[in-house]
């Protein structure tokens, strides 16, 4: 047993092609994870095994060769490029003498370095600690039980103990606060309902653009750069859109393949504006040569966040770095538009988005005159404001007669909390 050192970002990444997994693609994506969590990585381990060990996940012989290359390069972090029991988490510490991370904690790191805001970080330290309660057995010499003998034996804690309980305790008090969170959101977006204001949010795999759109879309500062996880905390903003009106954006968490559980559930707060949203937008980066996987990956997710229901336009984004590719609209048998090709760095396809975002919209709308009294020009000025006027005239008797195209359930709420009637159709 030894103490886990305090740090130390001189790692080796280990990558094992176990049977129906995809090698390169995944050790690609370690790297860059590795990378964008400020590792320094001293050196590279790969290998095949029908199934992994039980004990050591790799075999002996590949074990020993990760214990000469730390010798070697004095690396003082091993990294695993798949989710480890903690059983083999300990064994391959107690053998190797060094730091072990998984997948699972390498993202937890990435997330924690990421998080800005209070509910960020409240969700980051519920993952890691939901992880870490699993790995706490001899984890660190300090967690060995009470030794007995003389003068030592008698009731007491042992320090493992104690730190289970400790645990559970702060998650039950992140668990409180994050479900604050949750009604707060819910209180949000039921104000959103009552304002008529329909809501899109973007989804898709990390570093596919996702943020540099949201701000081409939005005018807004949202950090984007290119690595994994550079925006973690979820941003909304305020758009209008011709043809479509008012409308509420939300930029979340960019997915991954194998994203922990962990990450899911505490996320839920986060997650819920793209299971309530009107519509997703799908971000998918068209120069990735792992695209349609990367595609199939952020389905599951959507699935997994029970948002499989919410209709979606696909916005094939960097078209910058193809060859002859221009912005363009592809549309259904059902005359709605299906995907996008644009290039959010750039700015080209943006106007294509926008008419995709209004056609996708027009299938709920439906026209009506209605006739608002002069006196009541917050009303008119509010349906301005809604972009649903497309003419105005003015009628008898000091009112204004506008044309308004709305979904049919915004157009019945709004004469009714206005008090505005409805012309006749003939009218």
């Amino acid at each position: 047993m030894f103490d886990r050192p305090q740090h130390g970002e001189r790692a080796i990444l280990v990558h094992l092609d176990i049977r129906y997994s995809e090698s390169s693609d995944d050790l690609d994506e370690l790297i860059e994870l590795a990378e964008s969590a400020g590792a320094e990585i001293v050196g590279i381990i790969t290998g095949s095994r029908n199934t992994p060990d039980p004990k050591y996940f790799v075999g002996q012989g590949k074990l020993d060769e990760i214990k000469l290359l730390i010798e070697t390069s004095e690396a003082e972090l091993i990294i695993y490029d798949h989710s480890l029991s903690p059983a083999q988490e300990r064994n391959i510490e107690a053998v190797l003498e060094c730091r072990v991370l998984d997948r699972t904690g390498l993202i937890l790191d990435i997330f924690a370095q990421r998080a800005s805001t209070f509910e960020g970080n409240l969700q980051v330290e519920l993952a890691q600690l939901k992880h870490l309660s699993t790995r706490l057995v001899r984890g660190w010499t300090h967690l060995e039980r009470q030794k007995g003998g003389i003068g030592l034996r008698g009731p007491g804690e042992t320090q493992l103990e104690t730190d289970r309980r400790l645990i559970s305790a702060r998650i039950k008090l992140i668990n409180a606060r994050l479900e604050k969170v949750r009604s707060q959101r819910s209180e949000s977006r039921k104000s959103r309902r009552l304002a008529d204001i329909s809501s899109i949010s973007l989804v898709g795999y990390t570093n596919a653009g996702k943020s540099t759109l949201f701000n081409q879309l939005t005018g807004a500062k949202v950090y984007a750069a290119d690595q994994l996880f550079a925006t973690l905390d979820p941003t909304l903003r305020r758009i209008q859109i011709p043809g479509a009106g008012a409308l509420v954006l939300s930029d979340t968490v960019g997915f991954i393949r194998h994203l922990p559980h962990d990450l899911v559930a505490a996320f839920r707060a986060t997650l819920e504006e793209t299971r309530q949203a009107d519509l997703l937008l799908h971000i998918i980066d068209a120069s990735s040569d792992e695209r349609l996987e990367r595609i199939e990956n952020v389905k599951e997710v959507i699935e997994e966040m029970d948002a499989g229901d919410v209709p979606v336009i696909e916005v094939w984004n960097k078209i910058d770095l193809l060859d002859d590719m221009l912005p363009r609209i592809d549309y259904g048998d059902d005359g709605l538009p299906q995907r996008v090709w644009l290039s959010s760095m750039t700015g080209a396809g943006v106007d294509e988005l926008f008419t995709a975002i209004a056609d996708f919209f027009r299938q709920y709308k439906v026209s009506s005159w209605l006739s608002v009294d002069m006196s009541a020009g917050q009303i008119r000025a509010k349906l301005y404001e809604m972009g649903a006027v497309v003419e105005e005239k003015l009628g008898e008797e000091a009112v204004w007669q506008l044309k308004v195209e709305l979904p049919q359930t915004h157009l019945e709420h709004f004469c009714s909390k206005t008090g505005v009637s409805s012309l006749p159709q003939n009218d």
